[in-house]
C-alpha cells in the first residue's frame, strides 16, 4: 500500500484552535444542532485541517455540510432510534442526523457494550456524511479498544466495477483505529478508491495536475487534469490501479458495502437503477449506512501485557531503518498526530481562499469570525507532507 498525503496546500494561515472550534461548533448551533452534537461536529469537521487531512476539514462546510441542513437531507433535530438491540450488537435508525455527529455516536455506544461483552457493534442506517472515519474509530483508542468505522455513500455512485461501464460504488471509506502504547494511536483512514473525490476536486481548485492512477478516460488511458472529473471526461479509479491491483480496492469497496449498508438495511450504491447509469457519477449520498465495531483485547487477555505489546509492535516500526534516500519510517496516523498537536498548539493553518469562505458564513449568519495570526511568524507556507503513515484518502 503506498500512503498518500492530502493535496498541497497554498500559503496558510494560523487559526487558533479553540476559536475555530467555537466559530464552527457556532455554525451548526446556528442550524438547529443541539450544543453537544454541535461541538462533537465542529470537532469532527476541523480534525481534518488539524491533521492535514484538508479535502475533509473545512472547505466542505459550505460545500457539503450546509447545504445538506438547508436542503434537509440531514436533519440537525435528529432523534435516531435503536431498532434491534442484542446486547453485543445494536441496529440504529439515524434518522437523517448529521454524521459528523452520528458516527462518533455509533462508536462510543460500540465501546459501552465492548466494555461489557468484549465485542461491540452499532450498524447503522439512515445517516449522512461522516467526515474522517479515522477520527471517529480512534474515539475508542483512549479505552484501550480498537476500533473499526466503515461507511458507504448511500445511493451515491461513483466508482465503476473494473472492466464495468456504468458506476456502482461509492468511495466507502473503511478505517481502523489502535491503541499504541505510549505511542500515538495507529489510524488507518482509507478509501478504497486510489483517492476520495475531494482531493480531486481540491487539484482542480489549486490548477496542479494530479498524478496517473487517479482518474482514466473511455479508453482506459490516465487522466492527470482533475477538472475532467467533474466534467464528465473522466472516471476515478479503484486502490491499486496502475498496478493490476484495482481488482483489491473494488473488492474493499464491496465488502465496506456488505458491512455498512446490506447489514443494516441502508441505501446500496449497486441498485438496479444504478444499471441505467451512462458511466459517470449518479445518485445522490442520502441514507448512508455505518458499521462501527469496538473490540476490548482486555476481554480475551491481560489488558496490560496487550498494551505492553502494542508499543513493542509500533515502537519497532518506527525503529525500521530506512532505505537509502527514503525518510524515517512510520506508521498510519503517526504524522497526522504529530500534525495535529502542532496545530493545537500553534493554530491550525487555513488557506486564505478558505478564511475568505468562513469569513462570508459568519457575515452571513450573524457570528463572529475566526480570529487569525495564533502566535508570531504564524502565517507560513506549511502543506500536508506525504511520506509514510500519511493517510491513504477517502
Amino acid at each position: 500500500m503506498t500512503p498518500v498525503a492530502s493535496a498541497p496546500a497554498p500559503t496558510t494561515v494560523r487559526v487558533p484552535y479553540p476559536d475555530l472550534i467555537r466559530f464552527t461548533t457556532e455554525v451548526f448551533t446556528a442550524h438547529g444542532l443541539p450544543a453537544d452534537r454541535a461541538l462533537a461536529s465542529a470537532e469532527a469537521l476541523c480534525h481534518g485541517d488539524a491533521a492535514g487531512l484538508t479535502s475533509h476539514g473545512l472547505t466542505n462546510l459550505s460545500r457539503l455540510y450546509l447545504p445538506l441542513l438547508a436542503e434537509g437531507r440531514a436533519d440537525p433535530a435528529a432523534e435516531p432510534q435503536v431498532l434491534a438491540d442484542r446486547g453485543a450488537a445494536v441496529l440504529v435508525d439515524a434518522g437523517r442526523a448529521l454524521g459528523l455527529w452520528q458516527a462518533g455516536a455509533a462508536m462510543d455506544l460500540a465501546a459501552e457494550r465492548a466494555e461489557r461483552y468484549g465485542i461491540g457493534l452499532v450498524s447503522v442506517r439512515r445517516a449522512t456524511h461522516v467526515g474522517c472515519a479515522g477520527h471517529h474509530a480512534a474515539r475508542v483508542c483512549g479505552r484501550g479498544m480498537i476500533g473499526l468505522l466503515a461507511s458507504n455513500c448511500g445511493r451515491q455512485r461513483i466508482a465503476r466495477p473494473p472492466g464495468g461501464a456504468v458506476a456502482l460504488l461509492g468511495t466507502n471509506p473503511w478505517s481502523v483505529a489502535a491503541p499504541a502504547g505510549e505511542l500515538p494511536p495507529y489510524v488507518l483512514d482509507m478509501s478504497t478508491t486510489a483517492v476520495p473525490t475531494g482531493r480531486v476536486r481540491a487539484a482542480a481548485r489549486a490548477g496542479e495536475p494530479i498524478p496517473p492512477g487517479w482518474l482514466a478516460d473511455e479508453e482506459g488511458r490516465p487522466v492527470t487534469d482533475p477538472a475532467a472529473f467533474d466534467r464528465g471526461d473522466a472516471h476515478l479509479l479503484w486502490l491499486g490501479a496502475g498496478s493490476g491491483g484495482e481488482h483489491k480496492g473494488f473488492g474493499l469497496g464491496l465488502m465496506v458495502e456488505v458491512l455498512a449498508a446490506l447489514l443494516p438495511g441502508a441505501g446500496l450504491g449497486p441498485e438496479p437503477e444504478a444499471l441505467d447509469g451512462d458511466g459517470g457519477p449518479t445518485g445522490r449520498d442520502d441514507d448512508i449506512g455505518l458499521f462501527a465495531l469496538a473490540i476490548a483485547p482486555a476481554a480475551l487477555r491481560d489488558g496490560t501485557r496487550a498494551g505492553l505489546d502494542a508499543h513493542t509492535l509500533f515502537s519497532t516500526v518506527l525503529a525500521c531503518p530506512p532505505a537509502d534516500g527514503a525518510g524515517p519510517v512510520a506508521y498510519p496516523g503517526w504524522h497526522e498526530a504529530r500534525r495535529t498537536a502542532e496545530a493545537h498548539r500553534d493554530g491550525v493553518p487555513l488557506s486564505p481562499a478558505l478564511l475568505g469562505e468562513l469569513a462570508g458564513i459568519a457575515d452571513r449568519f450573524g457570528l463572529r469570525p475566526v480570529a487569525t495570526g495564533a502566535r508570531p511568524g504564524a502565517q507560513d507556507g506549511i502543506g500536508t507532507d506525504a511520506g509514510p503513515g500519511a493517510e491513504v484518502g477517502r
